[in-house]
């Protein structure tokens, strides 16, 4: 079964771009079938051969149906060919855990008479071990990961991020907010919380390729200790602490000293002028300019400025901008009215 699930991934990986949403629906749980003797043998999870201990079954492997290096396994499309089975994915059956087991025999107390009952598996410190050995092969990368996103490359943070958090503190000292940790509260709730954890636990956004729930579960522990690098509060993990906590227990201290840095950083840099901001704006509009929907961007923002636009006009008279701030914010605005009949299109 896991030999199908593979090629599954792989056949899924490669045609996504060009199939879209037609290669799930023609390789969701396929079956599979390996060559052997000049014919082909299905690959099934449960079959009349599946060993059973006691009332359990022990999942079919590679070692089961004997295949060897270099065999040929060949995955069917459901659209052409029957399936090899009726049996569909045991893994949906009810009590899966308490029927079936993979590579690990379950505990059978044979003392209790005619129908020996299944123990239940003290798996624990199998697991723990599993996960910190993964946790060990994969930290550098997490860290590579991690430090991409607070390092600043030559001690310069991005205009974007500079001008933001500029306006964050421009906006406490507005409200005469001095307690630093309020700043480092509001910047982290803006960026780091908003932005980066949504791409972390989610990569399917930006890369062309498939979220599976197993890769889900193991991204969210990275992008849980991503936002624990950025909290102020520390955190007591005792013996019953979730698992995912204590994997980064002691890396956690290192990061928050690295995120004060990289916050200090922004605010020691010298301010970005609002011509370059304007330049780096243009820039990134050129360097995107086929990317986007210009005509749906404008009518969101029309939506925005016709819904606020007597509170914006009052935030920017009472804030002392210049006059020929408030003439564009009208302008824009009658340029909209003008249109509204209009195809956007």
């Amino acid at each position: 079964r896991k030999v199908a699930d593979k090629a599954s991934s792989i056949f899924r990986q490669r045609l996504q771009s060009r199939c879209g949403t037609k290669v799930d629906k023609l390789f969701v749980f396929p079956p599979a079938e390996y060559e052997k003797g000049g014919g082909f043998v299905p690959l099934q999870e449960v079959d009349s051969s599946s060993e059973v201990i006691g009332e359990v079954t022990k999942l079919n492997t590679l070692r089961h149906y004997q295949v060897t290096d270099g065999a040929t396994i060949k995955v069917l499309s459901k659209k052409n060919h029957p399936p090899l089975s009726p049996q569909g994915s045991i893994k949906d059956e009810e009590n899966f855990s308490g029927r079936y087991f993979h590579l690990i025999d379950p505990d059978v107390d044979e003392a209790q008479g005619k129908n020996p009952e299944r123990k239940k598996l003290k798996l624990k410190e199998v697991h723990l071990t599993k996960l910190l050995s993964t946790k060990v092969a994969v930290h550098s990368y997490v860290e590579n990961l991690f430090r991409s996103i607070w390092g600043a490359s030559q001690s310069r943070a991005p205009h974007a991020i500079k001008y933001f958090f500029d306006f964050l503190d421009a906006q406490a000292d507005g409200m005469k907010i001095g307690d630093p940790e309020v700043r480092h509260i509001w910047k982290t709730n803006s960026l780091p919380l908003r932005f980066w954890v949504n791409i972390l636990k989610n990569p399917q956004f930006v890369f062309d390729m498939e979220k599976t729930p197993h890769l889900d579960g193991c991204l969210s522990v990275i992008a849980q200790a991503f936002m624990d690098s950025f909290s102020l509060s520390e955190a007591q993990l005792g013996k019953h602490a979730p698992t995912n906590k204590l994997l980064y227990a002691k890396d956690i201290p290192k990061f928050k000293q690295e995120v004060k840095v990289y916050y200090k950083q922004i605010r020691d840099q010298p301010p970005v002028t609002d011509a370059e901001f304007k330049d780096f704006l243009q820039a990134e509009s050129k360097k995107h300019e086929n990317e986007f929907n210009e005509a749906a961007a404008l009518r969101e923002l029309y939506k925005f400025i016709q819904r606020y636009f007597t509170e914006i006009k009052d935030r920017l008279s009472q804030g002392g901008v210049p006059a020929e701030l408030t003439e564009r914010l009208h302008h824009v605005k009658d340029l909209f009215d003008g249109l509204k009949s209009c195809s956007w299109d």
